[in-house]
């Protein structure tokens, strides 16, 4: 099967007695013990095998794992590593999960943060005791885009496990794991959800190996699992996942080359534009540029925020991959340890017409000269 597909087919099963369409929601915790193979909510539940098969097909990979968020799936990752491991980490990278390596984690992992965009820092940075390679492609929030099959190539001559958080992608638009990744990462609240409505996290693994039982074990015994109705809804949105990144993908463009070519934005980053460093290798390994714009404005964190909060169909909110745009100034969400300047703008950008979203920005962007 096709994604499209797919997408829609391996996300229902139905055994009900029913026999209806659509999967219904299962809510029970506990299940009869006999020839079933179910025996607690915990452990298994039909709404979420739906989810897993269905991730495990678009990322072309052997199985998956489904958890409460993003950064559970991260967090079950590093869990499952040698008390003394080394990572090596983007500089780039999403700052919940950064967070984990650097607080959770300190006392029992070991981190070096990389340039990802020059991969004789990554092979530098290998240690004896390095057992994981994090990549992030695009990053976020400045977009950068990772050479995964060379990286895979380092990772794999170092006999290290390397893993690509694939959540600005998708896999719809990249599948790290056919270009070298031992697993992939998801946290589904974004593009997988779509809605803004549901927290979530898949792992999507190359192989069923002995790391993988460790994950799972992890899933099963943590129990920092989605809920049913969360499975259900995810499975809804994925249905449609394929031509709702189709239209991000489009106005996002749109958005960038009219950032690109406006006097009070500083740069503009965004891998579909040919000035963009990313440019060329994002359209060798992906179907798409994605939908989320990265720009610094002329101005300070005054005039930013100013910009920001005079918008009418951007909404100032965290997270992304939503049906509606969102944006934010980075640096105030990250905090007093942000690396991201004053005036760096993420922009998540949605589904509403082309010409509201640039009419919106046009209004915005005059505020900055006042």
């Amino acid at each position: 099967m096709k994604p499209e597909t797919a997408a829609i087919h391996l996300s229902n099963q139905v055994n009900d007695l029913y026999q209806p369409v659509i999967q219904p929601i299962t809510l029970s915790t506990t299940y009869l013990h006999g020839e079933s193979s179910l025996v607690y909510g915990r452990f298994a539940n039909p709404n979420r095998a739906s989810l897993e098969r269905v991730m495990a097909a678009l990322e072309l990979g052997r199985e998956a794992a489904a958890f409460s968020s993003g950064n559970t799936a991260g967090m079950a990752v590093f869990q499952c590593l040698e008390q003394g491991s080394h990572v090596v980490a983007p500089l780039d990278m999403y700052h919940g999960l950064k967070k984990q390596l650097l607080e959770v984690f300190r006392d029992t992992l070991a981190v070096t943060f990389v340039d990802m965009t020059q991969p004789e820092q990554v092979r530098s940075a290998i240690k004896p005791e390095t057992s994981l390679i994090w990549v992030e492609s695009p990053s976020n929030p400045l977009i950068q885009i990772t050479n995964i099959p060379l990286i895979a190539q380092i990772a794999k001559e170092a006999k290290v496990r390397m893993i690509c958080d694939n959540t600005f992608a998708t896999p719809i638009l990249q599948n790290p794991l056919t270009l070298g990744a031992d697993m992939v990462m998801h946290s589904a609240t974004k593009y997988i959800g779509g809605h803004s409505d549901v927290l979530a996290g898949i792992l999507v693994t190359k192989e069923a190996d002995e790391f993988w039982q460790s994950i799972k074990t992890v899933q099963a015994i943590g129990g920092a699992v989605p809920s049913p109705f969360d499975c259900y809804l995810l499975c809804r949105s994925i249905k449609t996942l394929a031509y709702r990144m189709k239209g991000h993908c489009a106005n996002a463009q749109a958005v960038a080359e009219y950032l690109h070519q406006h006097p009070l934005v500083e740069k503009v980053i965004y891998p579909g534009l040919p000035s963009d460093p990313g440019y060329t290798l994002a359209g060798e390994l992906m179907r798409g540029f994605g939908g989320m714009v990265t720009f610094l404005v002329k101005g300070g964190a005054k005039e930013s925020d100013r910009f920001v909060q005079s918008l009418r169909y951007f909404s100032n909110a965290t997270s992304l991959g939503g049906v509606e745009s969102l944006i934010e100034r980075r640096a105030h969400v990250e905090g007093p340890d942000s690396k991201s300047p004053e005036n760096l703008i993420r922009m998540s950008v949605g589904l509403e017409n082309i010409a509201d979203l640039t009419e919106d920005l046009a209004s915005g962007l005059k505020t900055l000269g006042k």
